[in-house]
């Protein structure tokens, strides 16, 4: 009988740091995706700096600035991969067992 109480306040403990642990239930995303979705926009403003500049004073005069590798490879594999993390981001779903009904019928 002490065994089973025993095994109830585990549980209940359990419970309870799986209740602070919960992103806000009702939202769309959970806090990896956001994070992620957070990252993603970093690297694509690091990606939008690389592809900027390249321009001159005078515009009379041409400028080979932009055809720099910089602009021309760097800047749109960084775009790119940020354009990925954001898909993966949106994506991502991560498996609740509470979101599962037939689990919680158990």
């Amino acid at each position: 009988m002490a065994q089973n109480t025993k095994n109830k306040k585990q549980v209940a403990a359990k419970k309870a740091v799986k209740q602070q642990i919960t992103w806000a239930p009702g939202m769309p995303f959970g806090m990896l995706n956001y994070i992620l979705l957070v990252a993603g926009l970093v690297v694509l403003g690091i990606g939008y700096v690389l592809l900027s500049g390249g321009g001159t004073d005078n515009p009379n005069e041409f400028s080979e600035a932009i055809f720099d590798t910089r602009r021309l490879t760097v800047a749109p594999f960084v775009l790119v991969i940020g354009f990925a993390i954001e898909f993966v981001a949106i994506f991502l779903k991560i498996a609740n067992k509470e979101e599962n009904p037939a689990e919680q019928q158990q």
